[in-house]
């Protein structure tokens, strides 16, 4: 076994003297850096490194991190830690809280719009704004931020506050400043993690995220799943698209998939992908309500649809009609593409006949169209049993059930 090798203050050399930071050497320094590699969440670090902070002498009571964020519902995330705290609080912002009084005038904004450094001893404040008020409420007597940047010139905000009388001693601004570099690299790592599981969990779903991540991305890896399967489409999308404005037509239809996605999800089924005006979505039968949950899915969805519907009356929007096909069987989950384009998706005879049963719907005249199995498996009874259909492409007759 090879031993380390052992170095000695003479045998560090002139140029190693040279650089600036850290400006002193601290072992919450070394922990950052060399000891928070097993640790996966960003919230977790920042109590643990205030924590050691706090025992090194550092006179800390509050830290926040602020996050700018790429997430198709959130414009950022905050990271907040008190003393005593043995797990932070996280809070995350909706798109047009940037635009907001208290954001446009706080300190955290004047530092993502290129400030270095907001210092403020809150002991000295006769006149305070709203955003310091708290602050001074609650005892802190100094506040300073300063930004953390990421590469791409990502710019994000660390905060520090305390309570000692005189606020902060230039040794703790020394080992706050000597922190930040470390804390930087250490969240861009992180974020940079999040933002490839928030993409991926936008675009492909949580399940199928997490197999791409678990190293799931060769032209042909999965497996065979057994699920129930929904397919929905829009009725007169294309009417719709030629007599509406564009704008008009994208909101519709994202109030449309909000309508039938969001009862998805909450039942534990897992949207797949969006197919222009139509959605492919599974429940995976390794839970035992699965099929039950589908159809709770539906139901709600339908519901939905209909609220729109009457909202829309006025005619400000037209109406909406959708078509719905239910099977049930194994399925290939895994990549399916080219060489350099994949897609991961389900494919098998069970996906087709839940696609041919949509498309039977405007034949039929029903919305909800289920198949014998799937029927079976669910203990169906509100449903109407419409006869056996030779869908296209298959050679035996299936026998369909429409749900009322």
């Amino acid at each position: 076994m090879v031993q380390p090798t052992e170095i000695r203050p003479q045998d560090v050399t002139s140029v190693d003297n040279e650089g600036i930071w850290p400006v002193r050497r601290s072992r919450v320094i070394d922990w950052l850096i060399n000891e928070t590699s097993n640790e996966r969440y960003i919230d977790n670090i920042i109590v643990a490194l205030c924590d050691k902070l706090v025992e090194a002498g550092v006179a800390l009571d509050r830290c926040s991190v602020h996050f700018r964020t790429h997430h198709p519902q959130w414009h950022g995330a905050r990271v907040l830690w008190r003393l005593g705290m043995t797990e932070a609080k996280i809070t995350t912002f909706a798109y047009g809280v940037e635009n907001s009084p208290q954001f446009v005038n706080s300190p955290i904004n004047a530092v993502f719009q290129g400030a270095a450094e907001v210092r403020t001893e809150l002991e000295e404040l006769d006149e305070f704004d709203d955003y310091y008020a708290e602050f001074k409420q609650q005892g802190y007597t100094e506040y300073v931020a300063w930004p953390m940047h990421h590469t791409f010139g990502r710019r994000h905000v660390a905060t520090f506050v305390t309570k000692r009388v005189g606020g902060f001693r230039e040794s703790d601004i020394i080992a706050l400043k000597d922190v930040l570099p470390a804390l930087t690299l250490v969240t861009e790592i992180r974020t940079k993690n999040i933002l490839a599981r928030t993409m991926l969990e936008t675009y492909v779903g949580p399940h199928a995220s997490e197999q791409v991540l678990a190293g799931a991305i060769t032209r042909g890896s999965g497996s065979t799943v057994s699920a129930a399967i929904m397919i929905c489409d829009l009725r007169g999308f294309t009417h719709i698209s030629d007599m509406w404005p564009r704008d008009d037509v994208i909101e519709l239809l994202n109030a449309y998939f909000d309508a039938i996605s969001e009862p998805i999800e909450r039942h534990g089924g897992e949207i797949l992908k969006f197919m222009g005006d139509g959605l492919l979505a599974i429940f995976p039968l390794d839970k035992d309500q699965a099929c039950l949950d589908l159809l709770q899915a539906i139901r709600e969805g339908r519901e939905a649809i209909n609220a729109l519907n009457d909202a829309n009356r006025d005619g400000a929007r037209p109406h909406l009609d959708y078509g719905v096909g239910v099977h049930i069987g194994d399925v290939m989950y895994g990549n399916i593409g080219s060489r350099k384009r994949l897609d991961f998706t389900v494919i098998g005879p069970a996906v087709n006949i839940a696609s041919r049963l949509e498309t039977l719907t405007k034949q039929v005249k029903r919305p909800v169209l289920l198949s014998r199995a799937f029927v079976d498996m669910a203990g169906c009874e509100d449903i109407d049993r419409l006869g056996s259909f030779l869908l296209t492409g298959l050679d035996e007759p299936v026998e369909v059930f429409a749900l009322r």
